[in-house]
């Protein structure tokens, strides 16, 4: 069997002296006997020596594991649970020492060349981790700092959905005032567009207006070419004409009083556009600062709106970031030990049930010997019966002889 490892298989001089250097005082009689008891201390302090893995140190797991059983009775399987524990860490034990068929047997029913055997690969697997000392300081330490990474990993996931839900409510508690803001801007846009049809009707209406001034001033522009062309015939005429003066004078008093009269028309008009083209200006003058000032206070409170979503985007997107990174490293190392918990758990679960048969086939075999011991102790009473008939069947044959 030792030609298949690598390791030698050492006499029981040599086994006995490597075990004294630990402290284990063994004799010749406990390795060429060895006993259940014997090999399950050697072998914990072999597990020892290597991983710092005692009996002591798997109580708490195994009280862990009876508080979470379902059971009324706890304690009847303490026994149980850590013979398994300790027999699962004595098998990764044989199994980096090159023994992969190590199981219970060699717990429960150890035969001597098989103990040497085992003895022997733990021993050289000792001295060997002795050797590498420095290597598993640091794979300890390594190993110790992921778990603390872990943890924190862990922590930090917790504050990050805390964070999370924290934000999500914030933002339930937001939405109403978007939602209103959005109706107010919803508001100030119709009032926008309706002040920007008003100015455009006003706009039209200034168009009318500067039209018909314009052709106001054309027709006083006619009527003062019309009086000039009258004036001019009248001087001519006055030259040409000599005769009756007094009609002349009445004609030309006539024609000045209507040349006055169309010039305070004229004037009046021109009076009434000026005092409309200063009432439209100051009109639109009036409409445009108000349009403005409203605008631009919109405007600025809509800047400064935008200024500050677009800080809180910022900010938001920075922490959306870091918390998805947060989450994938957490989600990485939560897949990591969720992993490794379902392998121990399916181990844990494989030995169960392996414990639950062995269980089973032991209450089998209890049942089964309880069956032969009734058929036993039926057939010892029946004997029984039967020696009671043949003793009195026989003292019946004694005195009859007597008699006889």
């Amino acid at each position: 069997m030792s030609g298949q490892y690598w390791f030698p298989n050492m006499p029981i001089p040599e086994i006995m002296t490597a075990l004294s250097e630990w402290g284990l005082n063994v004799s010749n009689e406990q390795l060429v006997r060895p006993s259940s008891d014997f090999v399950t201390g050697v072998y914990n302090a072999c597990l020892e020596q290597v991983t710092s893995i005692s009996p002591n140190v798997l109580h708490k797991p195994t009280q862990r594991a009876l508080s979470s059983l379902d059971d009324a009775n706890p304690d009847l399987y303490n026994n149980a649970i850590s013979h398994n524990i300790m027999l699962y860490h004595l098998t990764r034990f044989a199994t980096s020492a090159r023994i992969m068929d190590f199981s219970s047997r060699d717990l429960s029913a150890p035969e001597p060349e098989r103990t040497r055997f085992i003895l022997s690969a733990f021993i050289n697997f000792v001295k060997f981790a002795e050797q590498c000392t420095t290597f598993i300081s640091n794979v300890r330490e390594k190993s110790a700092q992921v778990i603390e990474e872990r943890e924190q990993a862990i922590q930090e996931l917790s504050e990050v959905q805390h964070n999370l839900a924290v934000l999500k409510a914030q933002r339930a508690k937001d939405e109403p005032k978007c939602e209103q803001l959005k109706e107010e801007n919803a508001a100030m846009t119709t009032q926008l567009l309706a002040a920007k049809e008003v100015h455009t009707g006003l706009t039209k209406e200034i168009e009318s207006l500067k039209i018909e001034r314009a052709h106001l001033q054309a027709r006083n522009e006619t009527v003062n070419s019309e009086s000039t062309l009258l004036m001019d015939n009248n001087s001519r005429t006055r030259s040409r004409i000599v005769q009756s003066p007094e009609r002349i004078r009445r004609n030309i008093m006539t024609m000045g009083t209507t040349a006055i009269e169309d010039k305070k028309t004229v004037a009046l008009h021109e009076a009434k556009a000026r005092d409309l083209q200063a009432k439209i200006s100051t009109l639109v003058n009036i409409e445009k600062l108000q349009t403005t000032e409203k605008e631009v206070q919109l405007l600025e409170g809509s800047q400064k709106e935008l200024a500050e979503l677009k800080d809180s985007l910022e900010y938001k997107k920075v922490e959306r970031g870091e918390l998805q990174k947060k989450t994938e490293r957490v989600h990485k190392q939560l897949g990591n030990a969720q992993e490794k918990l379902e392998r121990a758990q399916r181990h844990a679960e494989e030995k169960r049930q392996a414990s639950q048969q062995t269980v089973e086939r032991l209450q089998r075999d209890y049942e089964k010997m309880d069956v032969e011991r009734r058929e036993n102790d039926k057939q010892v009473e029946e004997l029984r019966m039967e020696a009671g008939g043949i003793e009195t069947k026989s003292f019946a044959d004694d005195r009859a002889s007597e008699e006889e």
